[in-house]
């Protein structure tokens, strides 16, 4: 008598399921940090001070008694930047884009330290608006801030600038590129006192 064999089943293989888990959990994490946003920084406009100014152009000759004029607008913006990373930021360049009621746009770049003095004398009403200014090169630790005046300067009236669209900070940053902020209307106040120049027509404009 033949003995008696009873048909065992296939033991299943874990490890092909495992494996594929891990596969699966492995891509759902790279494409999570792939596209989820990380905060680099945040900006905070603290205050905005705008001052137009109107500059008189005179000849200095006795036969040409024509003058011109000439208007432009200084933008003081006090920005704040907190480092949200675990890495320190170092402040690159400072810019900004104005784009008019028309959709031109304008973009300017933050007056060097070296100039501010210059600017100051040429325009005494911004040197008491004007505070200590946050500068090109600057480095943030992690978990730290930084705050200061950046001067702006754009060849626009005062009323191109009450009625644009927008106005943008770019704060271009080593290694992270650029981040932006908009200057918003609530932060600012207009000052209008004390901003006219004269100026001799040979003078170079500013």
């Amino acid at each position: 008598m033949s003995d008696l064999k009873f048909a065992q089943p296939a033991r299943r293989n874990l490890l092909a399921p495992v494996l594929l888990a891990f596969l699966i959990l492995g891509i759902v994490l790279a494409l999570f940090i792939r596209f989820t946003p990380h905060r680099t920084a945040d900006l905070t406009i603290v205050h905005t001070a705008v001052v137009p100014t109107h500059t008189i152009f005179k000849s200095d000759s006795i036969v040409v008694t024509n003058q011109h004029t000439e208007d432009q607008l200084y933008v003081l913006t006090t920005l704040r930047i907190d480092d949200r990373l675990r890495l320190p930021l170092f402040l690159k360049d400072f810019t900004a884009t104005l784009t008019t009621a028309d959709g031109e746009e304008v973009t300017t770049s933050a007056v060097e330290k070296q100039d501010l003095e210059n600017v100051y004398t040429s325009f005494p009403a911004l040197r008491p608006l004007a505070t200590e200014p946050l500068l090109r090169e600057t480095m943030i630790s992690p978990g730290q801030s930084a705050e200061g005046m950046i001067l702006l300067h754009f060849p626009v009236t005062q009323d191109v600038w009450d009625r644009r669209r927008s106005a943008i900070l770019n704060v271009d940053l080593y290694h992270q590129g650029e981040q932006q902020i908009l200057i918003g209307r609530a932060s600012e106040t207009i000052h209008t006192s004390s901003s006219d120049t004269t100026k001799p027509s040979s003078s170079p404009t500013n």
